[in-house]
């Protein structure tokens, strides 16, 4: 996540451990990395997905931006037939 959100692992790291308290960029950049929105974000429910979607979502979460795009592609292209 650190070099999709463009912040140095010991940042995220620190953030992690409470060492240190993003400012309102950084939670940006968290929330366009992990592509969620800044309510979603700071909700306090959070929906529960099924264990095979939260496994698919924790799995695209560590692709590139091209991967990711190319996996959009691939479920659109599957959910058609």
């Amino acid at each position: 996540m650190a070099n999709i959100a463009e912040i140095g692992q010991t940042t995220i790291s620190d953030i992690e451990a409470g060492k240190k308290s993003p400012n309102a960029i950084t939670i940006e950049k968290i929330c366009l990395a992990l592509n969620i929105t800044l309510t979603e974000f700071f909700a306090e429910e959070r929906p529960q997905l099924e264990p095979e979607f939260r496994c698919l979502v924790d799995t695209a979460r560590k692709l590139s931006p091209e991967q990711i795009e190319y996996l959009q592609k691939l479920l659109e292209s599957m959910s058609k037939d």
